[in-house]
């Protein structure tokens, strides 16, 4: 894989965990992110190339690629996209936010016109329910409804993903409906999902897909759950009138800080012994349904290695325009993802 990459955000969590990968490998990426006493140090310890520099004046001179880890994407996102389509950069990363999903597909005539390709959420989100989307949409091409659940309770969050999550609170949940995303209320639908290893109680959540899974498959209604346990739904009832407060920016900025200062991630023994399991199903106008199940590793060390393998394809078979994880790679490319891992 050719290194003239630079991955922003490379100090944060994810990003410092791709660039110790990629090192691994025998890639050095040009890392960076706005931080010198951050990516100064972390750049020697990897030997790679550093530049520090804020996400709105990027600098990108000598780049064919950028993997963005910074987040939340709904602030970072734009300016980085702006820079590569004005350099003819490639645009990477590993958002989850259903608003920067559709943002970033929207320019996929103006990433037709500078010959770049725009690639959000080759991450965990939205790669594998993204791609099971696809495989269940091949499997019944005339599906209406399509159902995406995940549970990853055995693993936990960073700081990054947290401060996201909490970004988009006030805002309640979404699905999509005839074609269009709805905003709906927390927890407008909980019900038991049948994961592989058993049924357990789960909640509707704004995830990605409700963006991009319309994007990949066209069906035009679509929801997406998470296992929750049924104390923190109870807290959730018992709090979610209170929510549209986190739309007021002082309240949200000081959630944010009082709810991460502390934070890390999960660490190396905690990724190495956690699962994903995911439930996908689809429904078609006259009530004939099919289901599947899947299994990935911990979402961040997921997230390492399909960013990198999403990386290297586009570097080595560019493609110009928006995509999806599925549309530009196709709908296996999941399974793909881990056998070329190990």
């Amino acid at each position: 894989m050719s290194a003239n990459w630079l991955l922003y955000g490379a100090n944060g969590y994810t990003g410092e965990l791709i660039a110790r990968e990629a090192v691994r490998r025998g890639i050095h990426p040009i890392l960076a992110g706005r931080s010198t006493e951050k990516i100064e140090p972390l750049a020697r310890e990897l030997q790679c190339e550093s530049r520090v520099f804020d996400v709105r004046k990027p600098d990108l001179r000598g780049v064919a690629l950028v993997l963005h880890c910074a987040g939340p994407f709904v602030h970072t996102s734009a300016p980085m996209v702006d820079a590569c389509l004005a350099s003819g950069v490639h645009y990477l990363d590993i958002t989850g936010e259903i608003d920067v999903f559709e943002a970033v597909l929207a320019r996929d005539a103006e990433a037709k016109q500078r010959n770049v390709a725009l690639l959000p959420g080759v991450g965990f989100d939205v790669v594998p329910t993204d791609c099971l989307g696809a495989m269940l949409h091949a499997r019944m091409p005339d599906a209406v409804e399509l159902w995406l659940a995940f549970d990853s309770r055995r693993g936990g969050i960073s700081r990054g993903t947290l401060r996201t999550m909490l970004e988009g609170l006030g805002k309640g949940g979404a699905i999509r409906r005839d074609g269009q995303i709805v905003h709906v209320p927390l927890l407008y639908d909980v019900r038991e999902i049948p994961y592989a290893s058993g049924p357990r109680l789960s909640m509707t959540i704004p995830w990605g897909d409700v963006a991009t899974a319309f994007h990949t498959t066209g069906i035009p209604n679509i929801r997406v759950y998470n296992a929750t346990p049924p104390s923190t739904i109870r807290r959730l009832r018992r709090t979610r009138y209170f929510l549209p407060l986190m739309r007021i920016t002082p309240v949200k900025r000081a959630m944010q800080w009082m709810s991460t200062r502390n934070r890390t991630g999960p660490g190396e023994t905690q990724r190495a012994q956690s699962r994903v399991e995911l439930w996908g199903r689809v429904v078609n106008a006259r009530g004939e349904e099919a289901t599947m199940t899947l299994s990935t590793p911990e979402g961040y060390s997921f997230t390492v290695l399909s960013s990198l393998e999403a990386v290297r394809r586009i570097l080595q078979e560019p493609r110009a325009g928006a995509f999806t994880p599925a549309r530009a790679f196709g709908m296996n490319f999941v399974n793909e993802v881990l056998t070329n891992a190990q």
